[in-house]
């Protein structure tokens, strides 16, 4: 590829000329860049589409980000509920529909700062969980924005336990109303989206009592402010809930119920109605409220967890291969920082992940489109699974993606730190979703829980989901590996991962019922194995994770060099796994010292193959600069000229008040005196 030094590159970078340090990490790469950009899309057409979305959106100037890191919270909310609305008409015009193809690219395009985003988990709740009359009355009049909504479900006092919600919703049969009220100060509703300023309906989960009994968390439609005025409505108090790590766009708010009364038919009731008389009905599952969960789950691993990461790595890439420092070898120039195998080990394996968990929400995403489909025909057989799936790999990508994140910031130095690599803000960003949507460990927990019963029905000979029936045929063994070239066969490495994650899940059960047979109480017992079970927890998703990448990789075509890069990022990504845990896989014997050895030896030597390959790599991942925000991720490598030029934007290089305040008086004070 010849060096660019004028013309535009089609991911939008305005090229003055180009850094020959990144021109020359892109003559000659090993596999078709744009044939990968379209796998990971999906196909030629996904491609085409969703430039042509991020085209519009970018070319419009009403979503640009360029004066964001300057601004402040106030601004950033106004800016969000700017770009919001306008993104509706801009939607119109486009002839973009929900239900349509370009929908999915949206977020991918504005990456960053618009209001609204709870709007689409409002309706997804009513469509999931609300009668046809409901979905008939409510969707088209969210759709077209003649109300905003949020989803009020976490409490000061609550997030991921759903059962210990304190918010309450007393039937009145006289009026045929909810009385809804926050009994106490822990049973605030605190954190959702949108619900701070700009909400006028949220989706609010509340305990059901009837005729004084509980019938547990129930969704309910609560209108929080006036459609001609805005004001809040009788009985409701709301607010912003004040500076956050990040989201400084989003209007988080808090919410207090003062016996506000909501009529009969706003408990959704797709599958649980309460009667005029007061009569409880139940259709269909109990776990059905986890539902909603269990799809924004799934739906934030692709665009909130893994391209994040899709982005650092980027970032931190470009700039390795354009930053210079010290000498490799005596009489030559300063090395790039990505020819040192120790960036390239901070680095080349979040690559890998990044590609491993984007596989594998492919794979989680047909998962659960399956069980939707299920549950439609009121099948509710893969909900368990469903949920474990959701909570445990939401647990893991997120957990490994913020570190890898952070990794990439670190590589970067001190020009990591600045605000204007992008780096920080997508640190900030990421490291809540470890938080939100279920906190981490509890999460784990959940699917560790799954596993157990499903390790106990294995054990007795009884039926279990395909993903876990590797359970049933736990037994002891040694890695057969000869040599280093063994480690980079998936048939070795993906048996060593199915051997830990099923001794884990074994030896746990077993301390698990060891503890209750010796008298302890289930509870505690519990309690005393939950390290453990988190664990074991995490070693069924990462088996999965590695077992998902090598099939994927086996199903490409050979064709354009595609399968073979894939394949050492896939090697690569495993025995990172193995050389980062290297206590869990040496502890039975299943892998020898001598081994390890040989683990070591293969992972160090693919750093140095996918070092070749790694700009054009991330050039796959096809971020535009507008989206990337960041100076040392530009696509022409003027990182420096960037810095720069950036940091002559900022307001603070104006003259403050601090100088006539408090500077000048200093100064000309000690000026008298000399």
């Amino acid at each position: 590829m010849a060096l660019l030094e004028t013309g535009k590159h089609p991911q939008g970078s305005v090229l003055g000329s180009v850094n020959p340090d990144i021109a020359s990490e892109r003559q000659t790469p090993s596999f078709s860049v744009e044939e990968l950009t379209t796998l990971l899309d999906g196909g030629v057409e996904q491609t085409r589409i969703r430039r042509a979305v991020v085209e519009a959106i970018e070319s419009d100037p009403v979503f640009s980000r360029e004066n964001q890191y300057f601004q402040s919270q106030n601004e950033r909310y106004e800016e969000a509920v700017r770009k919001g609305i306008h993104l509706q008409k801009k939607i119109r015009e486009m002839g973009w529909t929900e239900d349509g193809p370009e929908h999915k690219y949206i977020n991918r395009a504005l990456a960053g700062d618009v209001a609204f985003l709870l709007q689409h988990v409002f309706m997804r709740s009513i469509s999931v969980l609300g009668s046809d009359k409901q979905i008939a009355k409510w969707i088209p009049l969210a759709r077209q924005y003649r109300l905003i909504g949020s989803y009020a479900q976490t409490e000061l006092g609550h997030g991921t336990y759903l059962q210990g919600l304190e918010t309450t919703a007393v039937f009145d049969t006289a009026t045929q109303e909810f009385i809804l009220n926050t009994p106490k100060i822990s049973a605030m509703k605190w954190w959702p989206g949108d619900m701070g300023r700009s909400a006028t309906h949220t989706v609010a989960f509340a305990q059901l009592y009837i005729h004084g009994k509980c019938y547990g968390v129930h969704p309910f439609i609560v209108q929080l402010r006036s459609l001609q005025d805005h004001s809040l409505c009788p009985g409701i108090t709301a607010g912003d809930i004040g500076p956050k790590m990040s989201f400084e766009h989003a209007d988080n708010g808090y919410l207090l119920l003062q016996n506000v009364r909501v009529p009969r038919e706003n408990m959704l009731n797709k599958f649980c109605e309460v009667q005029p008389d007061g009569t409880y009905e139940r259709r269909g599952s109990q776990k059905i409220n986890y539902f909603t969960m269990t799809a924004v789950r799934i739906s934030i691993i692709s665009v909130e967890v893994v391209e994040p990461l899709m982005k650092a790595c980027t970032i931190a890439i470009r700039y390795s291969v354009v930053r210079r420092q010290s000498k490799l070898k005596p009489g030559e120039q300063e090395a790039k920082i990505l020819d040192y195998q120790t960036q390239q080990e901070k680095l080349l394996p979040q690559l890998a992940a990044a590609f491993a968990f984007h596989f594998i929400n492919d794979y989680l995403q047909e998962l659960f489109n399956k069980g939707y489909r299920e549950m439609q025909k009121k099948n509710f057989d893969m909900l368990p699974e469903l949920h474990a799936f959701s909570s445990g790999f939401k647990a893991l990508v997120t957990q490994h993606c913020t570190s890898g994140v952070e990794i990439c910031l670190r590589a970067c130095g001190g020009h990591g730190y600045s605000l204007l690599s992008g780096l920080p803000s997508l640190y900030t960003k990421i490291l809540a979703s470890c938080i939100y949507e279920g906190e981490n460990t509890i999460l784990l927990l959940q699917t560790a829980r799954f596993l157990i019963k499903c390790f106990m029905k294995a054990s007795t000979g009884q039926s279990v989901p395909p993903s876990v029936t590797y359970l049933a045929a736990v037994k002891p063994g040694k890695c057969p590996a000869k040599n280093k070239l063994d480690f980079l066969r998936p048939d070795i490495y993906i048996e060593a991962y199915r051997h830990t994650a099923a001794r884990l899940v074994s030896s746990t059960a077993t301390k698990l019922q060891d503890l209750i047979q010796s008298g302890i109480k289930k509870h505690d017992a519990w309690n005393w194995c939950t390290v453990q079970l988190a664990q074991a927890a995490k070693a069924h998703c990462h088996y999965l994770t590695v077992k998902n990448f090598a099939e994927t990789v086996e199903r490409l075509e050979t064709r354009a060099g595609i399968q073979k890069i894939m394949k050492h990022l896939c090697d690569l990504f495993a025995l990172h796994g193995i050389f980062s845990n290297a206590g869990v896989f040496l502890h039975d014997g299943y892998i020898s010292g001598a081994q390890m050895d040989m683990v070591t030896a293969s992972y160090l030597d693919l750093l140095a193959v996918i070092r070749k390959d790694a700009v054009p790599l991330v050039d796959a991942f096809d971020f535009t600069d507008k989206s990337l925000n960041s100076a040392l991720g530009r696509y022409d490598g003027q990182v420096y000229q960037r810095l720069y030029e950036w940091a002559q934007k900022s307001p603070t290089n104006k003259m403050s008040l601090a100088y006539e305040r408090y500077l000048k008086p200093l100064l000309h004070n000690t000026l008298s005196k000399l």
